[in-house]
Formats: structure tokens, C-alpha cells, sequence
């Protein structure tokens, strides 16, 4: 899986690009460990006009179950988290911007238990025996000869801040490609899972293009590598070297609406055998986008897990952009 992701990350970067206003789907894996990491979500490649100004309200809302036992260790994640992020980019010049995230979270029971199940019976899904458990309750709980962690109250507060660099290094009336470096500050609180505990940074390349010039498609990608602070929520058990990928497509059905797929994924936090901290996380956000006036546009979409348990079973994700025209 790692290896097709990144030769399709690869194809498309020596592919015909084309520039490209909007950004992709916003998409963050809030899996309670995962979530934990400065791994950046998607973003168009190019960068707002010299001292112009970009911003976003980003809100999500995951909900997780699951219970696995593998050998020595154990593993139970039941519950709901909210995040709201707040982001601005500034231009310092052309073709060069500053993006600072903000994030704030909430761990609860949350109240999504029985519209997922009843979603589940609808179609004859099988629900990983989340019907079997209890409903709306807030239990995270991992244990090991090695480490482990619990947290069973409600818990909110300010997430791990994130600030990058991204530089535009090329540019025609047909192609844009960028590259980021960016830097995650220990800001959240890492015993209630705001955050990991440790500075992390990252560096992404990015592309944003139009292929397929006959129809109203364009294309976003990113490939990257993160270097993770010390986070003691997993110990020695941690993977500090971790890769993120990522392909999106932006179908511009008419004037002022998009509908918009993509699929994300990244490096196993943990050296586990259970499959929630283990594996490649990789997941699948499809949503539409509403270009309401000048320069705004909203996005509604969700996320599912498409390999199982590595992400949350579902999450609903709103965005609300400001965007100046170049």
C-alpha cells in the first residue's frame, strides 16, 4: 500500500500542472493517537499574493470504536472528538506564505453512537461489535509490557499550534508546485490527548493542476516526511520517522459548486500488531464545495476509514474559506 501511494504521488508530480485557486478537501486522521502528530492535512500548492491575507475555519467531529487484543497488548477506543482550527495565511511575497493553525479539541462520549448504528443496520454493515458496547461513554484505553495510557473524562482545551513556510518554486499560466516546511509547538495537553507532548517538524512537497483539459478537473497532491517529538502516551513503542501521501480531485460541476474526493494516508504511529496503531493509515474524504461569493467558498464532506481502524469509523468535516484573488 505504502509503495503504490507513493508512485502515484510520484506520476502525478512529473505530470502537466495547471494553478489552482482552491485548496483541496480539509482532512485530518483524529484517530485519539494519530490525531496526536503535526501530520499536515492537504492544501493547494500555491501560495496568497505578497502582504494579501487567507483564512479558514475548519470543524470536525470523529467517532471511534474499537476493541482489539493482540498478544500482550490491549486496545479500546470508544468515544467522539471535536476540533475547531482556526488558520491564517499571509503572503510575505510573491510566491512565498506564512500559515499558522490553531486547533482546539474536545474527547467526550459525544451523542453519534446510535446514528452510526443505525446506519450500520440500514445497509447490513457490520459495526466491529460497536452495537455490543456501551453508548456515548469516553474510554481510551491501551496497555502493553511497555507502556500505556487511559483517559475516561470529558477533556477540552487548546491543541498542538502549527506553523509553516511554503514557497512556490515554480509557476506558469499551466502548472504551480510548492514545498513546505513546517514546525508543530507542544502547546496541547498531552495527558488529556490535546497533544503528543513533543515538537514535531515536517516537510511536504505539493502540487496543484489541471489535467484531462476538456473536462472542469484539477488535481492536488502532497508527499512528505515528519520527524515526531517524544510522545509519552506511546514510549519506546513510538515510529518517529513517519511519511504522509495524498491525492485529490476537484470536479467543478458548475459556477459555483465542486464536488470533491480524495484519498490520504500516512506511516503507523506505533510499533504495534494492533491494527489502530500499527498500520498505514489510509482513509477517504468526498465532499461538495459551495462558492457563496467572491473569494468565499464552504465545503461539507466526510471521512471514512478505508483501511479499517486506522482512522475513525466516520467523520463529518465543514469548512468555511477566505481566499483573495491573485
Amino acid at each position: 500500500m505504502q509503495g503504490s501511494l507513493l508512485v502515484i504521488c510520484a506520476v502525478l508530480l512529473l505530470s502537466p500542472l495547471a494553478r489552482a485557486a482552491d485548496d483541496p478537501l480539509y482532512a485530518k486522521n483524529l484517530s485519539p493517537v494519530a490525531g496526536l502528530f503535526g501530520l499536515p492535512s492537504a492544501r493547494a500548492a500555491g501560495t496568497v499574493a505578497g502582504g494579501a491575507n487567507s483564512f479558514a475555519v475548519h470543524s470536525s467531529v470523529a467517532s471511534h470504536y474499537i476493541e482489539e487484543t493482540e498478544g500482550a497488548e490491549t486496545l479500546n477506543l470508544d468515544g467522539e472528538t471535536l476540533r475547531l482550527a482556526l488558520e491564517w495565511r499571509y503572503g510575505l511575497a510573491d510566491n512565498w506564505e506564512l500559515q499558522l493553525e490553531v486547533p482546539w479539541l474536545d474527547h467526550s462520549g459525544g451523542q453519534l453512537d446510535s446514528l452510526i448504528d443505525n446506519w450500520h443496520d440500514f445497509w447490513g454493515m457490520s459495526d466491529g461489535g460497536r452495537s455490543n458496547g456501551p453508548r456515548d461513554v469516553l474510554s481510551y484505553r491501551y496497555s502493553s509490557p511497555e507502556v500505556g495510557f487511559l483517559l475516561e473524562d470529558d477533556a477540552s482545551g487548546l491543541g498542538d499550534i502549527s506553523l509553516s513556510l511554503n514557497h512556490a518554486f515554480y509557476r506558469d499560466d499551466d502548472a504551480v508546485a510548492s514545498v513546505t516546511l513546517g514546525y508543530k509547538f507542544a502547546t496541547g495537553d498531552e495527558d488529556e490527548f490535546l497533544g503528543s507532548g513533543g515538537d514535531d517538524w515536517f516537510a511536504a512537497l505539493r502540487f496543484s493542476g489541471e489535467h484531462l483539459a476538456d473536462l472542469p478537473l484539477t488535481w492536488h497532491g502532497q508527499l512528505g516526511y515528519l520527524r515526531a517529538g517524544d510522545a509519552d502516551v506511546l514510549a519506546d513503542r513510538q515510529e518517529q520517522d513517519l511519511w504522509f501521501a495524498g491525492v485529490g480531485l476537484d470536479w467543478q460541476v458548475a459556477q459555483r459548486w465542486s464536488l470533491l474526493a480524495q484519498f490520504d494516508a500516512h506511516a503507523a504511529p506505533a510499533d504495534s500488531e494492533i491494527a489502530a496503531l500499527g498500520d498505514e493509515a489510509v482513509w477517504l474524504t468526498v465532499g461538495a464545495r459551495w462558492r457563496f461569493a467572491a473569494n468565499w467558498s464552504a465545503d461539507l464532506s466526510l471521512i471514512e476509514d478505508v483501511r479499517v481502524e486506522t482512522a475513525p469509523d466516520v467523520t463529518f468535516q465543514a469548512s468555511v474559506r477566505f481566499r483573495p484573488g491573485r
